[in-house]
């Protein structure tokens, strides 16, 4: 398998139509240009994992891409008996996806799925990550509650500061990975903090991470599952681990449990 293609869904019942018709156009041409830059995209996977929704989107998965047969494009449904997160989700399609290039994206369009190309032409030799990133002086916002702005842009701010400068966006789940960092960098959030945490530990282990400007677009459908309060505590705790580290207060190893479990594995 060339491209692996993992997306978590919950409770998105109303974007799953949207969701076949705009991922599978840019996968069927992806396949059938076989590379992008270096990278070859033949053959072509995609995981759609529904963490545990309760409105009927696991069975509007099944409706619309059990009944259609794609050359080329494998596409593999997972169902969670309850809902675990996103970070699960993403662990559970990391788990079963077998391409050299792994792509995430969120299921409900706020990030065209018509960039996928653009995004894997920034997955040079020496980068291990793509972000999408609608802070970078190139990306956008189109119509996003200024509420969530504030949390995300706020949130990448400080980890500009306590990371690296260079990079704007810290936080979309928007992204394209090489496999080798998917296997070596492991993450313990469930939640929203995923993504981050995932980026940021790959970033202290020595991978190199690229931005790829992109524009950021209101939910088409539906509306974000994100609980504002919730995800502020993660990135805060989170934040705060990175200060230490930072500071020389303790290593990387006693900062962050899951790369020291993988050290020992």
């Amino acid at each position: 398998m060339d491209l692996s293609v993992v997306i978590p869904c919950y409770n998105e019942i109303e974007s799953i139509p949207t969701l076949e018709e705009r991922l599978i156009d840019v996968l069927v041409k992806l396949s059938d240009s076989e590379k992008i830059g270096q990278i070859p995209t033949k053959n072509i996977e995609v995981l759609l994992v529904d963490d545990g929704s309760q409105d009927g989107t696991y069975d509007a998965l099944k409706s619309y891409f059990d009944a259609v047969q794609y050359e080329n494009i494998e596409v593999r449904l997972v169902k969670h008996p309850t809902n675990l997160g996103v970070g699960a989700a993403l662990r559970t399609g990391f788990s079963l996806a077998q391409g050299n290039i792994v792509v995430t994206s969120d299921s409900d369009g706020t990030y065209s799925f018509a960039e996928i190309p653009q995004l894997l032409t920034h997955l040079t030799a020496d980068v291990s990550m793509v972000t999408a990133s609608p802070y970078h002086p190139k990306g956008g916002i189109e119509n996003v509650p200024g509420h969530r702005i504030f949390l995300s842009k706020g949130a990448s701010l400080l980890y500009r500061i306590l990371v690296k400068p260079e990079i704007h966006t810290y936080t979309a789940l928007f992204r394209a990975y090489r496999r080798s960092m998917l296997n070596e960098v492991p993450f313990e959030s469930s939640g929203f903090l995923s993504g981050t945490e995932l980026m940021v530990n790959g970033m202290l282990m020595g991978h190199e991470v690229a931005e790829y400007p992109a524009i950021l677009q209101s939910r088409i459908h539906g509306v974000s599952k994100a609980r504002l309060f919730r995800i502020i505590k993660e990135h805060l705790a989170y934040q705060w681990r990175i200060t230490k580290y930072r500071l020389g207060f303790s290593s990387i190893h006693e900062q962050y449990a899951s790369v020291r479990r993988y050290q020992k594995a």
